[in-house]
């Protein structure tokens, strides 16, 4: 799954019309877009499934999700099929799976509580501040940061071993408990980063 919570920029007023149909080339319904819609629609089926304590399915949803996300990306640029919609959606349906896979983690104790709430809180903060400083007419533009897709790469890749080890039947405790430290760290950090960022942008003349 991609990276980062960011908003995607708007199209550039002054690019020739060319430049700008090829960006928006295909409408809503694409094939990538089509996609992207069905990783959304298996957000209640993964909720489901572990709340039904069947973590090895939920798992393969999982892992099919990530894997559709990198198909549409692909079909995206190798047909040029990029729209406004898909940019949208794709990392709102990307972060409403990965969100809803920690809360219901945490609601059946395979996960800490404590790490979910700070996991949708970095989430929340980071697109609260966006809407509160464009309510207030600053124009800060949130870009991918590295801290932060290393930060989603840690998510889940946690999400996924969570699901994976208590989903099968294996035990690594160590393990899930490093990751447990390490994802807390990056989200923290991520999150950080993401108000000084915009802090910055605030406060430039």
């Amino acid at each position: 799954m991609p990276g980062a919570w960011a908003l995607p920029a708007a199209p550039d007023r002054d690019a020739a019309p060319e430049a700008q149909q090829g960006a928006l080339q295909g409408g809503v319904f694409t094939l990538p877009n089509i996609i992207t819609l069905a990783r959304l629609c298996a957000v209640p089926t993964a909720v489901w499934l572990i709340l039904q304590h069947r973590l090895d399915i939920a798992f393969l949803v999982f892992v099919g999700a990530g894997i559709s996300d990198a198909i549409d990306g692909w079909l995206a640029r190798v047909r040029n099929a990029r729209s406004v919609l898909g940019a949208i959606l794709d990392p709102v349906a990307d972060k409403t799976l990965l969100v809803s896979v920690y809360v219901t983690l945490a609601a059946i104790g395979a996960l800490p509580d404590w790490l979910a709430i700070l996991v949708v809180f970095r989430d929340v903060l980071i697109v609260g501040g966006y809407l509160v400083l464009w309510l207030a007419g600053l124009r800060v533009h949130i870009r991918p940061l590295l801290v932060s897709k290393i930060n989603t790469a840690t998510q889940i890749t946690l999400a996924a071993l969570a699901l994976g080890l208590l989903g099968f039947g294996l035990s690594a405790p160590g393990l899930l408990d490093a990751m447990v430290w390490l994802v807390a760290t990056t989200t923290l950090g991520s999150g950080a980063a993401y108000v000084v960022a915009a802090a910055r942008q605030g406060t430039a003349p």
